[in-house]
């Protein structure tokens, strides 16, 4: 189960709010220690934020989610879901300022997982990490909220090891939003535009959406983003939704009187202390402060190349292929603005150029995501839409 994660709210946290608003943001979030230096306090050193969607069925300070409020959701029940990060992307952001860059991971990643967990998806990391040490800490006493959270931390330390292996990044900063969290945002800001290139209806994620442009928000955003069945490159298509989202989500807050409202902020305020989970050094006016980009909403976003979107293995099913040596060479590439644009595969090709305008063929550097390929007349209406039109 996917959702769009901590991405959407650091953008709205680093969007041109005020220092106070900055603040009070800052004093209510979640905090748990999963980076082992912290850099943020360090102006002119590159900052590398890891951010995750957690599908997990308790708001950051472990508390269940309501019944009532999994079913508005189309999550099912409590034990339903695991805590698979479906949604991974670093942001990173040069040293001394300059534009944000932002680098989706598949899920289905398969990689080498830190602390002799073997190779897996990567979206099972944080699973294999909290699992483990919940263990150890119920053997410890430790029950309730705490074990929640502290087994969460746990799980949270292994992702991000687990995502230096792959991109070859250090991680300074990690942001976690929970099921409900995402849902609850984007209500706070009134709704997010998105495009749809073709009519969607998925019972699995709940998406039912006509062609063209539209506003959602709430479960109606949730499911935008989660939906990876019946698109035809699959969760690529969804990593570019996700992109394209978050976009949006930026220029709506920026365009809207939702900071300076104090009615709007406070609800904003409220949905992303119940959501979201960062680690102990992450101050957002001192990372604000080293963010160019992000005023107008125009973050590029990546999706790493990959090596075959059908990829079997023994233990995991069906898996992501990819080249941890060819990833860090793109990251580092885009990263310094030297890579080159290649186009993306046309679909009805190999396994391998599944996710055509998301991925990348075998070898080949990953397009750049930044376009959207145009709205058919058919399906556009005769309003021109005014944010990239996806799968």
């Amino acid at each position: 189960m996917l959702v769009l994660a901590a991405a959407s709210v650091l953008v709205l946290l680093l969007s041109g709010a005020t220092v106070l608003v900055a603040r009070t943001f800052d004093s209510g979030l979640s905090r748990v220690d999963v980076i082992s230096t912290s850099f943020g306090s360090i102006f002119g050193t590159d900052q590398n934020v890891l951010l995750v969607g957690l599908d997990s069925r308790t708001d950051s300070f472990g508390n269940p989610l309501p019944k009532d409020v999994l079913a508005s959701l189309n999550a099912g029940g409590s034990d339903a879901g695991g805590d698979s990060t479906d949604t991974i992307m670093v942001l990173h952001i040069p040293g001394g300022g300059g534009a944000a860059t932002g680098f989706s991971i598949p899920r289905d990643s398969y990689v080498d997982l830190p602390d002799g967990f073997g190779k897996h998806k990567i979206n099972s990391a944080y699973a294999y990490g909290s699992n483990a040490a919940r263990q150890e800490l119920q053997k410890d006493g430790v029950s309730g909220n705490a074990l929640a959270v502290q087994a969460g931390a746990a799980g949270a330390r292994t992702t991000i090891g687990a995502v230096e292996g792959l991109t070859g990044l250090t991680i300074t900063h990690f942001g976690a939003v929970n099921l409900a969290g995402f849902a609850q945002i984007s209500e706070a800001i009134g709704g997010v535009p998105v495009c749809l290139n073709k009519a969607v209806n998925d019972s699995f994620s709940g998406a039912k959406f006509s062609a063209g442009q539209q506003t959602v928000s709430g479960p109606q955003a949730l499911a935008f983003v989660r939906q990876r069945h019946g698109l035809p490159g699959g969760d690529l298509d969804r990593a570019r939704r996700q992109q394209v989202f978050l976009s949006s989500m930026a220029r709506t807050v920026l365009s809207s009187d939702t900071i300076t409202d104090s009615a709007k902020r406070n609800a904003l305020v409220d949905a992303v202390d119940k959501a979201v989970t960062v680690d102990r050094g992450l101050d957002v006016l001192n990372l604000a402060s080293q963010l160019q980009g992000v005023s107008s909403g125009s973050i590029a976003f990546h999706t790493i190349p990959i090596v075959s979107a059908s990829y079997d293995t023994e233990e995991d099913g069906e898996a992501v292929q990819v080249d941890p040596e060819k990833v860090q060479e793109y990251i580092s590439e885009t990263a310094s603005g030297s890579a080159e644009e290649t186009p993306a595969p046309k679909a009805g090709g190999s396994s391998s150029s599944a996710g055509a305008g998301s991925g990348s063929a075998p070898g080949s550097r990953a397009p750049k995501t930044s376009a959207a390929p145009a709205v058919p007349a058919e399906d556009a209406g005769t309003a021109a839409p005014t944010v990239p039109c996806v799968n």
